[in-house]
């Protein structure tokens, strides 16, 4: 007898702290997701083998959307991650920057002709000038919030409101077109790949910050700057440097998602392309538990939290929810989803659990 109520005590503390880890919410809210699906339509679950245009195989299917669509949002989680648990603010401009970035791909791609027959540089080398640019303009927005104190939102609001000018003055104006299709495998298919190229991209984005903040000091730096300023310059750390550094580094994310985005359809739509994608990532660091105010993070339950987003959005399209209302069953559901990933409500979460147990539980018996 003593052996089962310590057996019931023991599966009441593993679930205790399950609820007190970072990412139970996104895990919860995935399994949610997917057991309604489940329940009111299984076939959302059916992956069908086929043939894109090109005639290359590819799979196709609500899984393989949410693959495709949620790696880009899961490349911005990293860098915005790293920004929110420094500064304790976010950047409203990454959007934006996603325009500017695409732009400068398709200029250099393109050269001064806007139709070109051949592509007038590598695209390795659109790509790495794409990045200099992105973590140039995240330098910009660095350098305020680190060395002139502008809250991060409003310092990253200059860019939001003027990156799109300047994506469509980089070309002037004009809407490039590249023809040549391997330009396209970077948002599409690779031939002989049936999974969508931009999970592969989003996986090497994942393992990259992984070996950063297993091997360096980057994520300890930016916790400890987060949760104290003051404390960590004492401990010998340059705070400025280090959300200066976070800034950069969501550059360089924008400038990959920036790819990816512009490949999909070898052009770019200036007023259209990102929009709205600044409040998705910051969306998954909430739905990751992370503190928007900023401090201890966890870059794996942001990651999850971006695909939980893309998983909603696409149940929504499935069962035919119009366009305009897309965004108001969105903000129901993350609300609540952000609501229960505060420490606060784990907390009571995990007290509770403690009182509904069995009474005796955990007493010796004779």
């Amino acid at each position: 007898m003593k052996s089962k109520e310590t057996n019931k005590s023991n599966v009441s503390e593993f679930f205790s702290k399950i609820v007190r880890r970072q990412v139970f919410i996104p895990i919860a809210a995935l399994l949610l997701l997917a057991i309604f699906n489940l329940v009111t339509d299984p076939s959302f679950y059916k992956i069908t083998f086929g043939y894109n245009s090109a005639g290359n195989p590819v799979l196709s299917g609500n899984l393989m959307t949410i693959l495709d669509s949620g790696s880009e949002l899961a490349i911005l989680a990293i860098g915005m991650t790293l920004v929110t648990a420094a500064t304790g603010g976010q950047d409203i401009s990454v959007g934006a920057a996603i325009a500017i970035s695409g732009s400068v791909i398709l200029r250099v791609l393109c050269g001064t002709d806007s139709r070109p027959e051949t592509l007038q540089a590598p695209i390795i080398v659109a790509f790495l000038v794409a990045c200099v640019v992105a973590m140039l303009f995240g330098a910009f927005n660095g350098v305020l919030v680190a060395y002139f104190k502008i809250q991060p939102m409003v310092a990253t609001l200059i860019l939001f409101t003027a990156g799109r000018s300047i994506a469509a003055w980089i070309n002037n104006n004009e809407l490039p077109i590249i023809n040549e299709p391997s330009f396209g495998y970077f948002g599409g298919f690779i031939p002989g790949i049936p999974i969508p190229t931009p999970f592969f991209i989003a996986v090497i984005c994942m393992v990259i910050i992984a070996l950063v903040l297993r091997f360096t000091n980057l994520g300890l730096y930016t916790q400890a700057v987060g949760i104290n300023e003051s404390s960590s310059r004492l401990n010998g750390l340059n705070p400025a440097f280090i959300k200066f550094l976070t800034f950069v580094i969501l550059g360089l994310c924008v400038a990959v998602a920036g790819l990816i985005k512009v490949s999909r359809f070898s052009t770019i739509n200036y007023s259209v392309i990102a929009k709205d994608i600044e409040m998705d990532a910051i969306l998954a660091v909430a739905l990751g538990g992370n503190a928007l105010s900023g401090g201890k993070f966890s870059m794996s339950a942001s990651i999850l939290g971006a695909y939980v987003i893309q998983f909603l959005m696409t149940t929504l399209y499935k069962f035919n929810v119009k366009s305009d209302a897309l965004p108001a069953y969105k903000a129901v559901v993350v609300i609540v989803l952000v609501v229960l990933s505060a420490p606060i409500v784990r907390e009571w979460l995990s007290s509770m659990w403690k009182k509904i147990k069995p009474e005796g539980q955990g007493k010796e018996v004779a």
